[in-house]
């Protein structure tokens, strides 16, 4: 009998252990731990990012008028950190007028988002990757996207008809009225424009005279992509400067640069810290009918060893070296840390266009490559003496001559210095200037195509 019953109790125990198997720690446990919250405003988007030590879910419901957003989160109970959501929502937001949280029922918390306008929300779940753990995301875009070329034609005209930029050239000349700015200023061939000039530059630049002339007589676009941003801090020097941090400000510094010059406008993909997918960049790029895009970056190795700057350009038959492949997937997982929808409705639309690359393209690209790397080299050492190229995501734009500048090691203590000072920075940023200058010298911009 008391075999019987000792087979009984373990039978017993063996199905209970494989309930308990079946179940998960998830369901077993309280809950999930909320560990930190974010918010990155931006006028594109803003997101709001709560992360746990395990995998939360959510329902949402979205309220037209006033609107508003309400997601319910399963599993927790209100605690302090949830309620820090409120206080890091500042005035100036583009988006969010401000959040209301609180305990719906036993184990569910609701967040209340009160919007400044309508919304297209997004609301999706990340796993556990590089530094973060399971990342719950908002991402809230306005339901009417500002158009970015409008912007910047909008913008190049309000400088050529303000009192200051005509005193700065030599005269007071009222602005011509235009019916038609995108048409003026993009489409047309009719007249020579100013020479480019290179303002402030410490070297002179070459052919200057002859840029531009007789080519084309429209605004002249260079989409500048300072890598990383927001939820992906890029790489990390020892020193803790964030690689996100320095190539925003030299692609500030650059953009400054361009817009100093006739007929030229700089166009960022993103102006601030948050995060940019890698085909939305290139989407950006191509929406604007950028002449150039240039990605921003500062390397890093598993060493402090390597040194030097470095430009790559796509590749459509393999990397050019071991180094260069590796360089690009790095640069690719940007996404996976940055934390991408991959449940986006346009998933499939993305994935093509990212495939898509001309040899005409890749032969353009190549010469600003080349350009840019002869000028950086005058005000520092490089990496490699000639262009690399690999299968980097966001060199993908079909019919947009792209470089990828790796403007140092991050990961090498004397370049992360370098990075963080003004002094280099402002050199860096006129070598930059000074390629584009050689590159449109030698391939002046045509009339462009006025569909987008």
């Amino acid at each position: 009998m008391k075999n019987i019953d000792s087979r009984l109790n373990r039978r017993s125990a063996l199905q209970l252990g494989g309930v308990v198997l079946m179940l998960g720690v998830q369901h077993i446990a309280r809950g999930a731990t909320i560990v930190a919250v974010r918010v990155w405003p931006s006028k594109d988007y803003t997101r709001l990012t709560i992360e746990s030590d395990g995998e939360i879910k959510t329902r949402q419901f979205f309220v037209a008028e006033p609107p508003r957003l309400a997601v319910d989160i399963e599993g927790i109970n209100l605690i302090p950190a949830l309620r820090e959501l409120v206080a890091k929502v500042k005035s100036d937001d583009p988006n969010i007028q401000g959040i209301r949280v609180g305990q719906n029922t036993p184990g569910v918390v609701r967040l209340v988002i009160d919007l400044k306008r309508p919304i297209l929300p997004q609301v999706f779940t990340l796993p556990p990757v590089s530094a973060y753990q399971y990342r719950l995301v908002l991402d809230l875009y306005p339901a009417q996207a500002a158009d970015p070329l409008e912007a910047l034609i909008a913008e190049k005209l309000a400088d050529k008809s303000s009192p200051s930029s005509a005193s700065s050239a030599g005269s007071v000349t009222p602005p011509t009225p235009a019916r038609d700015p995108l048409g003026d200023l993009i489409a047309q061939q009719t007249s020579k424009p100013p020479p480019l000039v290179a303002a402030s530059l410490t070297r002179p630049p070459v052919e200057t005279a002859t840029i531009l002339q007789g080519k084309t007589d429209r605004l002249v676009i260079v989409a500048l992509d300072p890598g990383h941003g927001g939820e992906d801090p890029g790489a990390i020097g020892p020193g803790g400067t964030r690689e996100k941090d320095v190539v925003l400000q030299i692609a500030h510094r650059l953009r400054d640069r361009i817009n100093q010059q006739p007929n030229m406008r700089a166009y960022l993909t993103r102006d601030a810290d948050f995060f940019v997918p890698l085909h939305i960049r290139v989407q950006k790029a191509r929406k604007v009918q950028a002449d150039l895009f240039i990605s921003i970056h500062a390397d890093a190795f598993f060493t402090e060893r390597p040194q030097g700057a470095s430009v790559f350009a796509l590749s459509d038959k393999g990397a050019s070296s071991s180094a260069a492949r590796w360089m690009a997937n790095k640069e690719n997982s940007a996404d996976l840390v940055g934390g991408i929808n991959v449940k986006a409705k346009d998933a499939q639309v993305q994935k093509a266009l990212l495939d898509m690359s001309t040899t005409a393209q890749i032969s353009d690209s190549l010469k600003l490559g080349s350009a840019m790397l002869g000028e950086i080299g005058s005000v520092g050492k490089l990496h490699k003496a000639r262009v690399e190229q690999a299968g980097f995501a966001v060199l993908k734009a079909p019919d947009i001559p792209s470089v990828l500048v790796e403007t140092a090691f991050i990961s090498n203590p004397d370049e992360e210095a370098k990075l963080r000072s003004d002094d280099y920075q402002v050199q860096l940023a006129d070598a930059l200037m000074r390629g584009i200058i050689r590159y449109f010298a030698r391939n002046p911009p045509l009339a462009r195509n006025r569909q987008i």
